[in-house]
């Protein structure tokens, strides 16, 4: 069996299942032992020609044989098949349904954890987590209770039978056994080591292959499929190397089982024998002795394999606890307040903000203030901190109190939720769910879909799906790898005109389309967004030109707010900025 905090809750609460098939366990266990006294009879019966029962000698005839062997082997054989069936239901229908729930508890735990944890923790090894770890936990759940279960009950009826045989052979045969636990226990620790250590490894390896099918695109155009090749190799080689180590413990545990199982035969055999000899027993109890023993030998056996499977799934259960224990960063305060309809009115008060764990301050000092309505650009150098801002506006991170304001109310008194439904974004790294075109549009929307094509249009792509075989029902592929950048672009915007939120928040979402579907995506943008905030991040000056309001970045800190004349006039970092995006223009229009 597996114990831990996040798993004894299940046996609470499939209890009466449990007990179910408990009870079919043991039922099934207590007419097994059955069978060893029906073999005695047969045995004595043949010898002999007579069968002692209750004290009185019956003649071993056909009658006997069929009233008394055959009949009760036929009920035995009954109960032993319902049972097991009742009891394999009962147990392993159970771990299935523990592993589902399981499952469900870690992905909503993923669901709440914030950016800053995936930064730092790998799809791979968070894949290895719902895959093997799981199975694990599963297979020792359900398992486990049958080994415990079993073990207890069928080995403790098996040694009193044993006892009240013959109390020396008895003792004789257990001392093989205790042995076996000893050593069982001891390779188990080790196994758990090992068993850790096989997890890790097999978590790099899938990890490395995610991101290696990932970007496979880039792989091929390096031309360094033979260098992947080599780092996978190694990897496997690894994991080869550790799960060999795993299966060596394995195997010494299983031999070793099977050594000391073999020797206790050795002496029922030589001792049972001698008994035989003297005529302490006859031929008919030597058979019933040993059928008995056989019967304990899988309570042994089960024993050790639970030693072997508990130290799996300690291992695996720790990995998983951690996940389920891991407490998101980004959470709302216990005393935040449903917000009333936000409008967009969007400020910065002095805010200085360095990443969890950063070396330094990516932002300083940063004051300034859109109006509900207004179209802002955000503008500066690569690296000097437009994404983080807008990223603080959908509070990815926490920032200080009385720094970042919605409609005049501090950002960390509004519910998380809330402020992310008031606002719609597309980030840098366009990401589209392997399905259809429709529904990677819908995918912010309550609307089903219905609006896709009018979205679609208002981001200048609608022209382009039609193109498609199967139109808007085209299932994109993995991470949308089937349409191009510009494309993959576009889409993203359509999804979020689709949303149709208070704030729109575009992260250089035109950067690979042409001049002229630049445009006709901004001129849209003004059409059907007026009075709502639209914030554009740009790195080309031209793309937000004609914005209400540009607020330039470099470095960390706001240099110049104010329309794109006044910047160009006052600001010279500003000026020069946009001569040279000028004459790159120029020159590429003149090449």
């Amino acid at each position: 069996m597996i114990f831990g905090r996040h798993i004894n809750r299940y046996y609470l609460k499939y209890l009466w299942v449990l007990l179910v098939g408990l009870a079919a366990l043991v039922l099934v266990d207590y007419f097994q032992l059955e069978v060893p006294e029906l073999y005695r009879m047969v045995i004595n019966g043949m010898n002999t020609g007579v069968v002692l029962v209750d004290g009185q000698e019956v003649p071993f005839d056909l009658d006997f044989l069929l009233d008394e062997i055959c009949l009760p082997l036929i009920v035995i054989i009954l109960v032993m098949v319902t049972g097991r069936f009742l009891w394999r239901i009962c147990f392993f229908g159970t771990a299935n349904r523990v592993e589902a729930d399981l499952r469900s508890r870690m992905f909503d735990r993923c669901r709440q954890l914030s950016v800053g944890f995936y930064q730092t923790n790998k799809v791979g090894n968070l894949m290895s987590l719902f895959t093997n770890d799981l199975e694990t936990i599963q297979e020792c759940f359900g398992s486990g209770i049958l080994m415990l279960c079993d073990a207890a009950f069928l080995g403790v009826l098996t040694v009193i039978k044993m006892f009240r045989m013959n109390v020396l052979l008895t003792c004789l045969s257990l001392i093989p056994m205790a042995l076996l636990m000893l050593s069982g226990t001891i390779i188990g620790k080790y196994m758990t080591r090992k068993w850790e250590t096989r997890q890790a490894a097999f978590s790099d390896l899938s990890d490395f292959s995610q991101e290696s099918f990932s970007g496979i695109a880039v792989v091929k155009a390096f031309v360094k499929e033979g260098k992947e090749l080599l780092a996978f190799r190694r990897l496997n080689r690894h994991n080869e190397k550790v799960n060999v180590e795993y299966t060596k413990a394995s195997t010494l545990l299983n031999v070793t089982v099977t050594l000391f199982v073999e020797s206790v035969i050795c002496i029922i055999l030589g001792y049972g024998g001698y008994l035989v000899y003297c005529d302490v027993f006859n031929a008919g109890q030597l058979v019933e002795f040993i059928g008995y023993f056989t019967a304990m030998v899988w309570p042994v056996m089960a024993v050790s394999q639970m030693i072997e499977m508990s130290s799996r799934g300690k291992a695996s259960l720790n990995r998983v606890s951690d996940l389920i224990d891991s407490v998101p960063d980004v959470v709302d305060r216990a005393d935040v307040k449903e917000a009333q309809e936000i409008f967009g009115g969007i400020e910065f008060r002095h805010l200085t903000f360095r990443y969890p764990g950063g070396e330094f301050d990516v932002l300083h000092d940063v004051s300034f203030t859109i109006r509900a309505g207004e179209n802002v650009g955000l503008v500066g150098r690569t690296g000097s901190g437009k994404t983080t801002l807008v990223d603080l506006i959908l509070r990815t991170y926490n920032v200080p109190d009385g720094t970042i304001f919605l409609d005049g109310q501090d950002v960390n008194t509004i519910p998380i939720r809330s402020v992310r439904a008031a606002a719609a974004y597309v980030p840098q790294d366009n990401f589209l769910f392997s399905d259809t075109i429709r529904n990677n549009i819908a995918f912010a929307s309550e609307e089903e879909g219905e609006l896709a094509e009018e979205a679609a249009q208002l981001a200048a792509v609608h022209d382009n799906i039609m193109e498609f075989r199967d139109r808007y029902e085209t299932v994109l592929g993995e991470r949308g790898v089937t349409v191009s950048g510009g494309q993959k672009q576009r889409i993203s915007i359509a999804r979020a005109l689709m949303k149709q939120a208070k704030i729109l928040i575009l992260d250089d979402s035109v950067s690979a389309v042409d001049t002229s579907t630049e445009q006709q995506i901004l001129a849209n943008l003004r059409r059907t967004r007026a009075g709502l905030t639209t914030i554009l991040i740009a790195h080309r000056i031209s793309t937000v030109e004609g914005m209400d309001k540009l607020i330039f970045l470099d470095e960390g800190r706001v240099v110049a707010v104010g329309s794109y004349d006044e910047l160009y006039e006052n600001c010279p970092a500003f000026r020069r900025m946009a001569d040279l995006q000028k004459l790159e223009e120029e020159g590429d229009h003149n090449a």
